[in-house]
């Protein structure tokens, strides 16, 4: 048996007997807020594996991902700019650090006056509150990239974009996707908080409505809805890095099997 193997249990098995425990410590529980997980799960199954998916799941999927896309796109672009200019660092280097000290949720309220659409500001309020660990580790990755290989890229007279393109972006991938997992975390976190602000659906709104109802049993179902969601998307999004940063796991274990003299 591998050690790949042994991890894979332990990472299945883990879970599963945390879920039997709370199956039986709750099984005899007759408080209001403690509920047993029998009760839960049926719950989740009647509100979450039909209609309610569609209504409330289906809509908080969309606005996560197209404030996430948004964050992804604008904070690699803002993060190789930062990266690459000293100039821009100078210029937007204090900007950068202001906005990115102010929790994103304080701009819920700015974002109910200023836009009348309520996809528009949830996606706001993701997008920016997601940006910055990408800028930042962007940032980080850039101006980690070995100079001499900058230098090889004026020799064979490279342009800019393909400078960046070939060298600058790979260079930094590993830092990048640091940042887009980070980023993943906020994403569902903002998704959640904007929809219990101003929302009249989404997973949010139904716990919340769940709670005000002291439909305590429907307000865990969501709950519980919310940790596979993270889950399953931070496991596609680990899928992705790992087949993006193929290349940069075989250069590290040639690295190791050369030996330090290498």
């Amino acid at each position: 048996m591998t050690r790949r193997t042994v991890l894979v249990g332990l990472e299945v098995l883990v879970p599963l007997l945390l879920i039997a425990v709370w199956y039986v410590a709750s099984a005899g529980s007759a408080s209001l807020y403690y509920p047993p997980l029998a009760d839960i799960l049926e719950r989740f199954g009647a509100v979450w594996l039909g209609p309610g998916f569609v209504r409330d799941a289906l809509p908080s999927l969309g606005r996560m991902a197209l404030g996430y896309m948004i964050a992804a796109v604008a904070g690699i672009a803002v993060g190789v700019t930062l990266g690459l200019s000293s100039l821009a660092r100078t210029l937007l280097g204090p900007s950068v650090e202001f906005l990115r000290a102010l929790p994103a949720v304080l701009l819920i309220p700015f974002g109910l006056i200023v836009f009348s659409e309520d996809l528009t500001l949830k996606v706001f309020v993701i997008a920016l509150g997601c940006s910055f660990p990408v800028v930042l580790n962007t940032v980080d990755g850039v101006r980690s990239v070995e100079p001499l290989l900058i230098d090889v890229t004026r020799t064979f007279r490279l342009g800019p974009v393909e400078r960046v393109w070939r060298v600058v972006l790979p260079s930094a991938a590993p830092q990048i996707f640091a940042g887009l997992r980070a980023a993943l975390s906020l994403a569902l976190i903002l998704m959640v908080v904007s929809e219990m602000v101003a929302s009249t659906n989404g997973i949010g709104y139904s716990i919340l409505q769940a709670q005000r109802r002291f439909a305590t049993t429907d307000m865990w179902a969501g709950i519980i809805l919310l940790g596979l969601l993270g889950y399953l998307i931070n496991v596609v999004l680990v899928l992705v890095e790992r087949r993006v940063l193929a290349w940069h796991r075989g250069f590290r274990a040639s690295l190791l099997d050369a030996g330090p003299g290498a």
